[in-house]
């Protein structure tokens, strides 16, 4: 347990109560909402916490398991959302390293209480209740606006490594397309790899999103719903973005690909002239050293030089021609 706090009129009271101490005095005062934050929940801890505030078995389960897939789930009056999120890693270009770290959020959403459970250690909230308490107005319309603050700091982390990544793009796209630069192809990929994963976290919430802006059967005031509008419109740009990322990568990988075979291409093009001008004296003096007896030159005395010339200028012959049509 990170955090329990009970909240009345928007401001926090009661400081380091249980959560069960704290969810019987706001039912007793018949007012406020408990709000209790949880880091990385082994099943026995969210047993107790889901027979304290009435969780289905199902989504207490799902708490437990650090690897759920973006969802809106409603059991009867009570919400459970799952988000994924992200966090950009620093990297050096050209390396084959981990670009995005993803992690997991849940909440859950009652009528007079929301419990959030973390999972990895790049999800912290504890920011996001300083900016609530400091804004007892929104604290106000309940525990949907823990949902709707909490939405909105992981649909703005997304747009932060999306840039970041966009960035990386862009410095991919002039690796690639700079004359006689060295294209690592594994790192083209990697980045691929981590577009797709990014785009695995981020595209999966939309309908989420859609629910709790469109859907009015849920238990989610009006002006949190409003709200929620704003935070879908900055996920929609998300993933346009991520889109074009994607498509463009494609077009890169084949760019690198077609930039890797002709420097291939150029570079059999330099073994072969070199192999070419290697064989013109190797055959020569293969002639030579077969020692029949009676083969031509073999008594004058210039016969020797004359053979090395006869290889210099061949070779040098070679070595003109292939210069001239930009093999060497």
């Amino acid at each position: 347990m990170v955090d329990c706090a009970i909240y009345v009129d928007g401001h926090r009271v009661h400081e380091h109560c249980t959560y069960p101490q704290a969810l019987g005095e706001v039912r007793e005062r018949g007012k406020g909402f408990v709000w209790l934050g949880l880091h990385g929940p082994d099943k026995d801890m969210m047993t107790r916490v889901a027979d304290t505030f009435g969780l289905h078995a199902l989504a207490a389960e799902d708490a437990v398991d650090a690897d759920q897939r973006p969802k809106l789930e409603r059991y009867d009056d009570i919400l459970f959302m799952v988000m994924r999120t992200v966090q950009y890693h620093e990297h050096e270009m050209n390396s084959v390293s981990e670009i995005v770290n993803t992690g997991e959020i849940m909440v859950f959403v009652g009528p007079d209480f929301v419990i959030t459970v973390r999972h990895g250690e790049h999800t912290e909230l504890a920011s996001v209740r300083k900016e609530l308490e400091a804004d007892p107005t929104q604290l106000t319309l309940g525990p949907s606006a823990v949902l709707h603050a909490v939405a909105d700091r992981v649909v703005d982390s997304y747009v932060q490594v999306t840039e970041a990544i966009g960035e990386d793009v862009d410095a991919m796209e002039e690796a690639v397309f700079t004359p006689a630069s060295k294209i690592i192809i594994e790192a083209v990929y990697q980045l691929k790899r981590e577009v797709v994963e990014l785009r695995r976290a981020v595209k999966p919430l939309t309908l989420p999103l859609q629910m709790l802006t469109h859907d009015i059967t849920l238990p989610v005031p009006k002006e949190i719903r409003r709200y929620m509008r704003d935070v879908t419109d900055h996920h929609t740009a998300v993933n346009d973005q991520i889109t074009d990322y994607n498509e463009s990568l494609s077009a890169l990988i084949n760019a690198a690909l077609a930039k890797v075979s002709v420097q291939q291409n150029t570079d059999m093009r330099k073994i072969s002239a070199y192999a070419a001008m290697a064989a013109v004296p190797t055959m020569v003096a293969g002639v030579y050293g077969m020692n029949f007896e009676h083969m031509p030159e073999l008594s004058w005395t210039f016969g020797y030089p004359a053979v090395l010339v006869l290889m210099a200028g061949l070779c040098t012959a070679l070595w003109v021609n292939f210069h001239r049509n930009n093999w060497l």
